[in-house]
């Protein structure tokens, strides 16, 4: 085949056929499944932004009846930000450490049962996480609904997704960096540290993020173990708590226009919120790369 010249170039035209079929079909699967994300996203960017400004991002509810067309949603915003924090702080580290015992140490029943444990908690229901905390934390221990309650239920749900997708990126470090570091005289857990979590770092990275996602976006857990208040709360261990999804829960379920407004603006910044969260996680990755200079 001559430089320039289409591989397809020489092929019978019933090859050429079904190989355009197939790039159809594979372009409308896109279309369909990029459609509801777009419609989405359309949908709460054309509701949301007219009540999305300064003044909503600046203030909270207190004192602000739901017929009224002030208000906003800081108070959501920062107990948001610190539960999913918190629950991130607390499931990031045991999760990479269960995924490194799984990939590197586990063998036999114990690694079993550690799999199997997990890929049930993978479809453990939101409510039942906040049942549990509700149960043992606060009904059983005695401690009052808080953020930090909250955090524990979010950490339950976002564990597993830690430990999967950090078991599968450390998984697909090649065998031979590891042995590479072993002929140099390194130990096994210096070359964890220094050669495997490196390298899978920005995997790692990303699935944590879609854990961050998906426990930022719930709200049965919230509503059970943090409670609701539209004052502003900044301490996560002493009492109720804003979260964007009980403020976007509590004023789409109003009869005033001003309150669904609000629920619009605070889904868009809930959006917002992620998508930000996701670009700094992915320049953090690319950031520490092994090799970058």
């Amino acid at each position: 085949m001559r430089p320039g010249t289409s591989p397809l170039a020489h092929t019978s035209p019933l090859r050429r056929a079904a190989d355009w079929a197939a790039r159809g079909g594979v372009g409308i699967a896109f279309l369909l499944a990029l459609l509801p994300l777009a419609s989405i996203l359309v949908l709460v960017i054309s509701n949301g932004t007219h009540r999305f400004d300064i003044t909503f991002l600046n203030n909270s509810m207190r004192n602000v009846a739901e017929s009224d067309p002030g208000g906003g949603a800081f108070h959501a915003i920062q107990g948001t930000l610190e539960q999913a924090g918190l629950a991130t702080l607390i499931a990031v580290p045991i999760g990479v450490m269960v995924a490194v015992y799984l990939v590197e140490y586990g063998r036999g029943i114990v690694a079993r049962s550690v799999t199997f444990i997990v890929d049930v908690m993978m479809g453990l229901p939101s409510i039942v996480a906040g049942l549990f905390i509700l149960s043992l934390w606060i009904l059983s221990f005695g401690f009052k609904a808080s953020g930090f309650a909250g955090s524990l239920a979010l950490m339950i749900l976002m564990l597993p997704l830690v430990i999967r997708s950090s078991e599968e990126m450390i998984k697909l470090v090649p065998h031979g960096l590891r042995e590479a570091s072993y002929a140099l005289g390194m130990p096994k857990w210096r070359t964890i540290m220094r050669v495997v979590i490196p390298t899978a770092l920005p995997g790692i990275v990303t699935g944590v993020m879609l854990g961050v996602a998906r426990v930022m976006g719930e709200t049965a857990p919230v509503l059970l173990v943090v409670g609701f208040t539209s004052s502003i709360n900044p301490n996560p261990f002493n009492g109720a708590q804003g979260s964007l999804p009980a403020f976007i829960f509590n004023e789409a379920t109003q009869p005033y226009q001003p309150a669904v407004d609000r629920a619009w603006a605070g889904a868009l910044t809930l959006i917002l919120i992620i998508m930000l969260l996701n670009l700094i996680a992915r320049l953090v990755a690319w950031w520490k790369q092994p090799g970058r200079a």
